[in-house]
């Protein structure tokens, strides 16, 4: 249930122009601190994953692994993604919330 409440959220980030995609454009937000959240594809490689966990914990950025690089293509807009960051505080608050929910429940 909580799956598809964080899909939504990315869904109207992206609708509201609130959310970028593509390793090289969360990069970018990323190194300008413009990303409030930014989330890896847990099908991305190792190589990727370090990248992004390595600078959003450089630059104070909530770091997340979740869904597959299909879903977070869909639910962006766009066709296969490996990383989005929200660039908008308010559905940034909420996808960590929804984030923090979801892990605990996994435990």
């Amino acid at each position: 249930m909580k799956n598809n409440k964080i899909y939504s959220l990315i869904s109207l980030c992206a609708r509201a122009r609130r959310l970028c995609s593509g390793n090289f454009s969360v990069e970018k937000a990323v190194k300008n601190q413009s990303a409030y959240v930014v989330i890896v594809a847990k099908d991305a490689s190792d190589n990727t994953k370090k990248l992004f966990d390595q600078k959003c914990n450089y630059y104070g950025i909530p770091y997340y692994e979740y869904g597959t690089k299909d879903e977070l293509g869909k639910y962006s807009g766009n066709e296969m993604r490996t990383s989005i960051a929200i660039l908008d505080e308010g559905f940034g608050n909420q996808i960590i919330k929804y984030m923090n929910v979801n892990e605990n429940m996994e435990v």
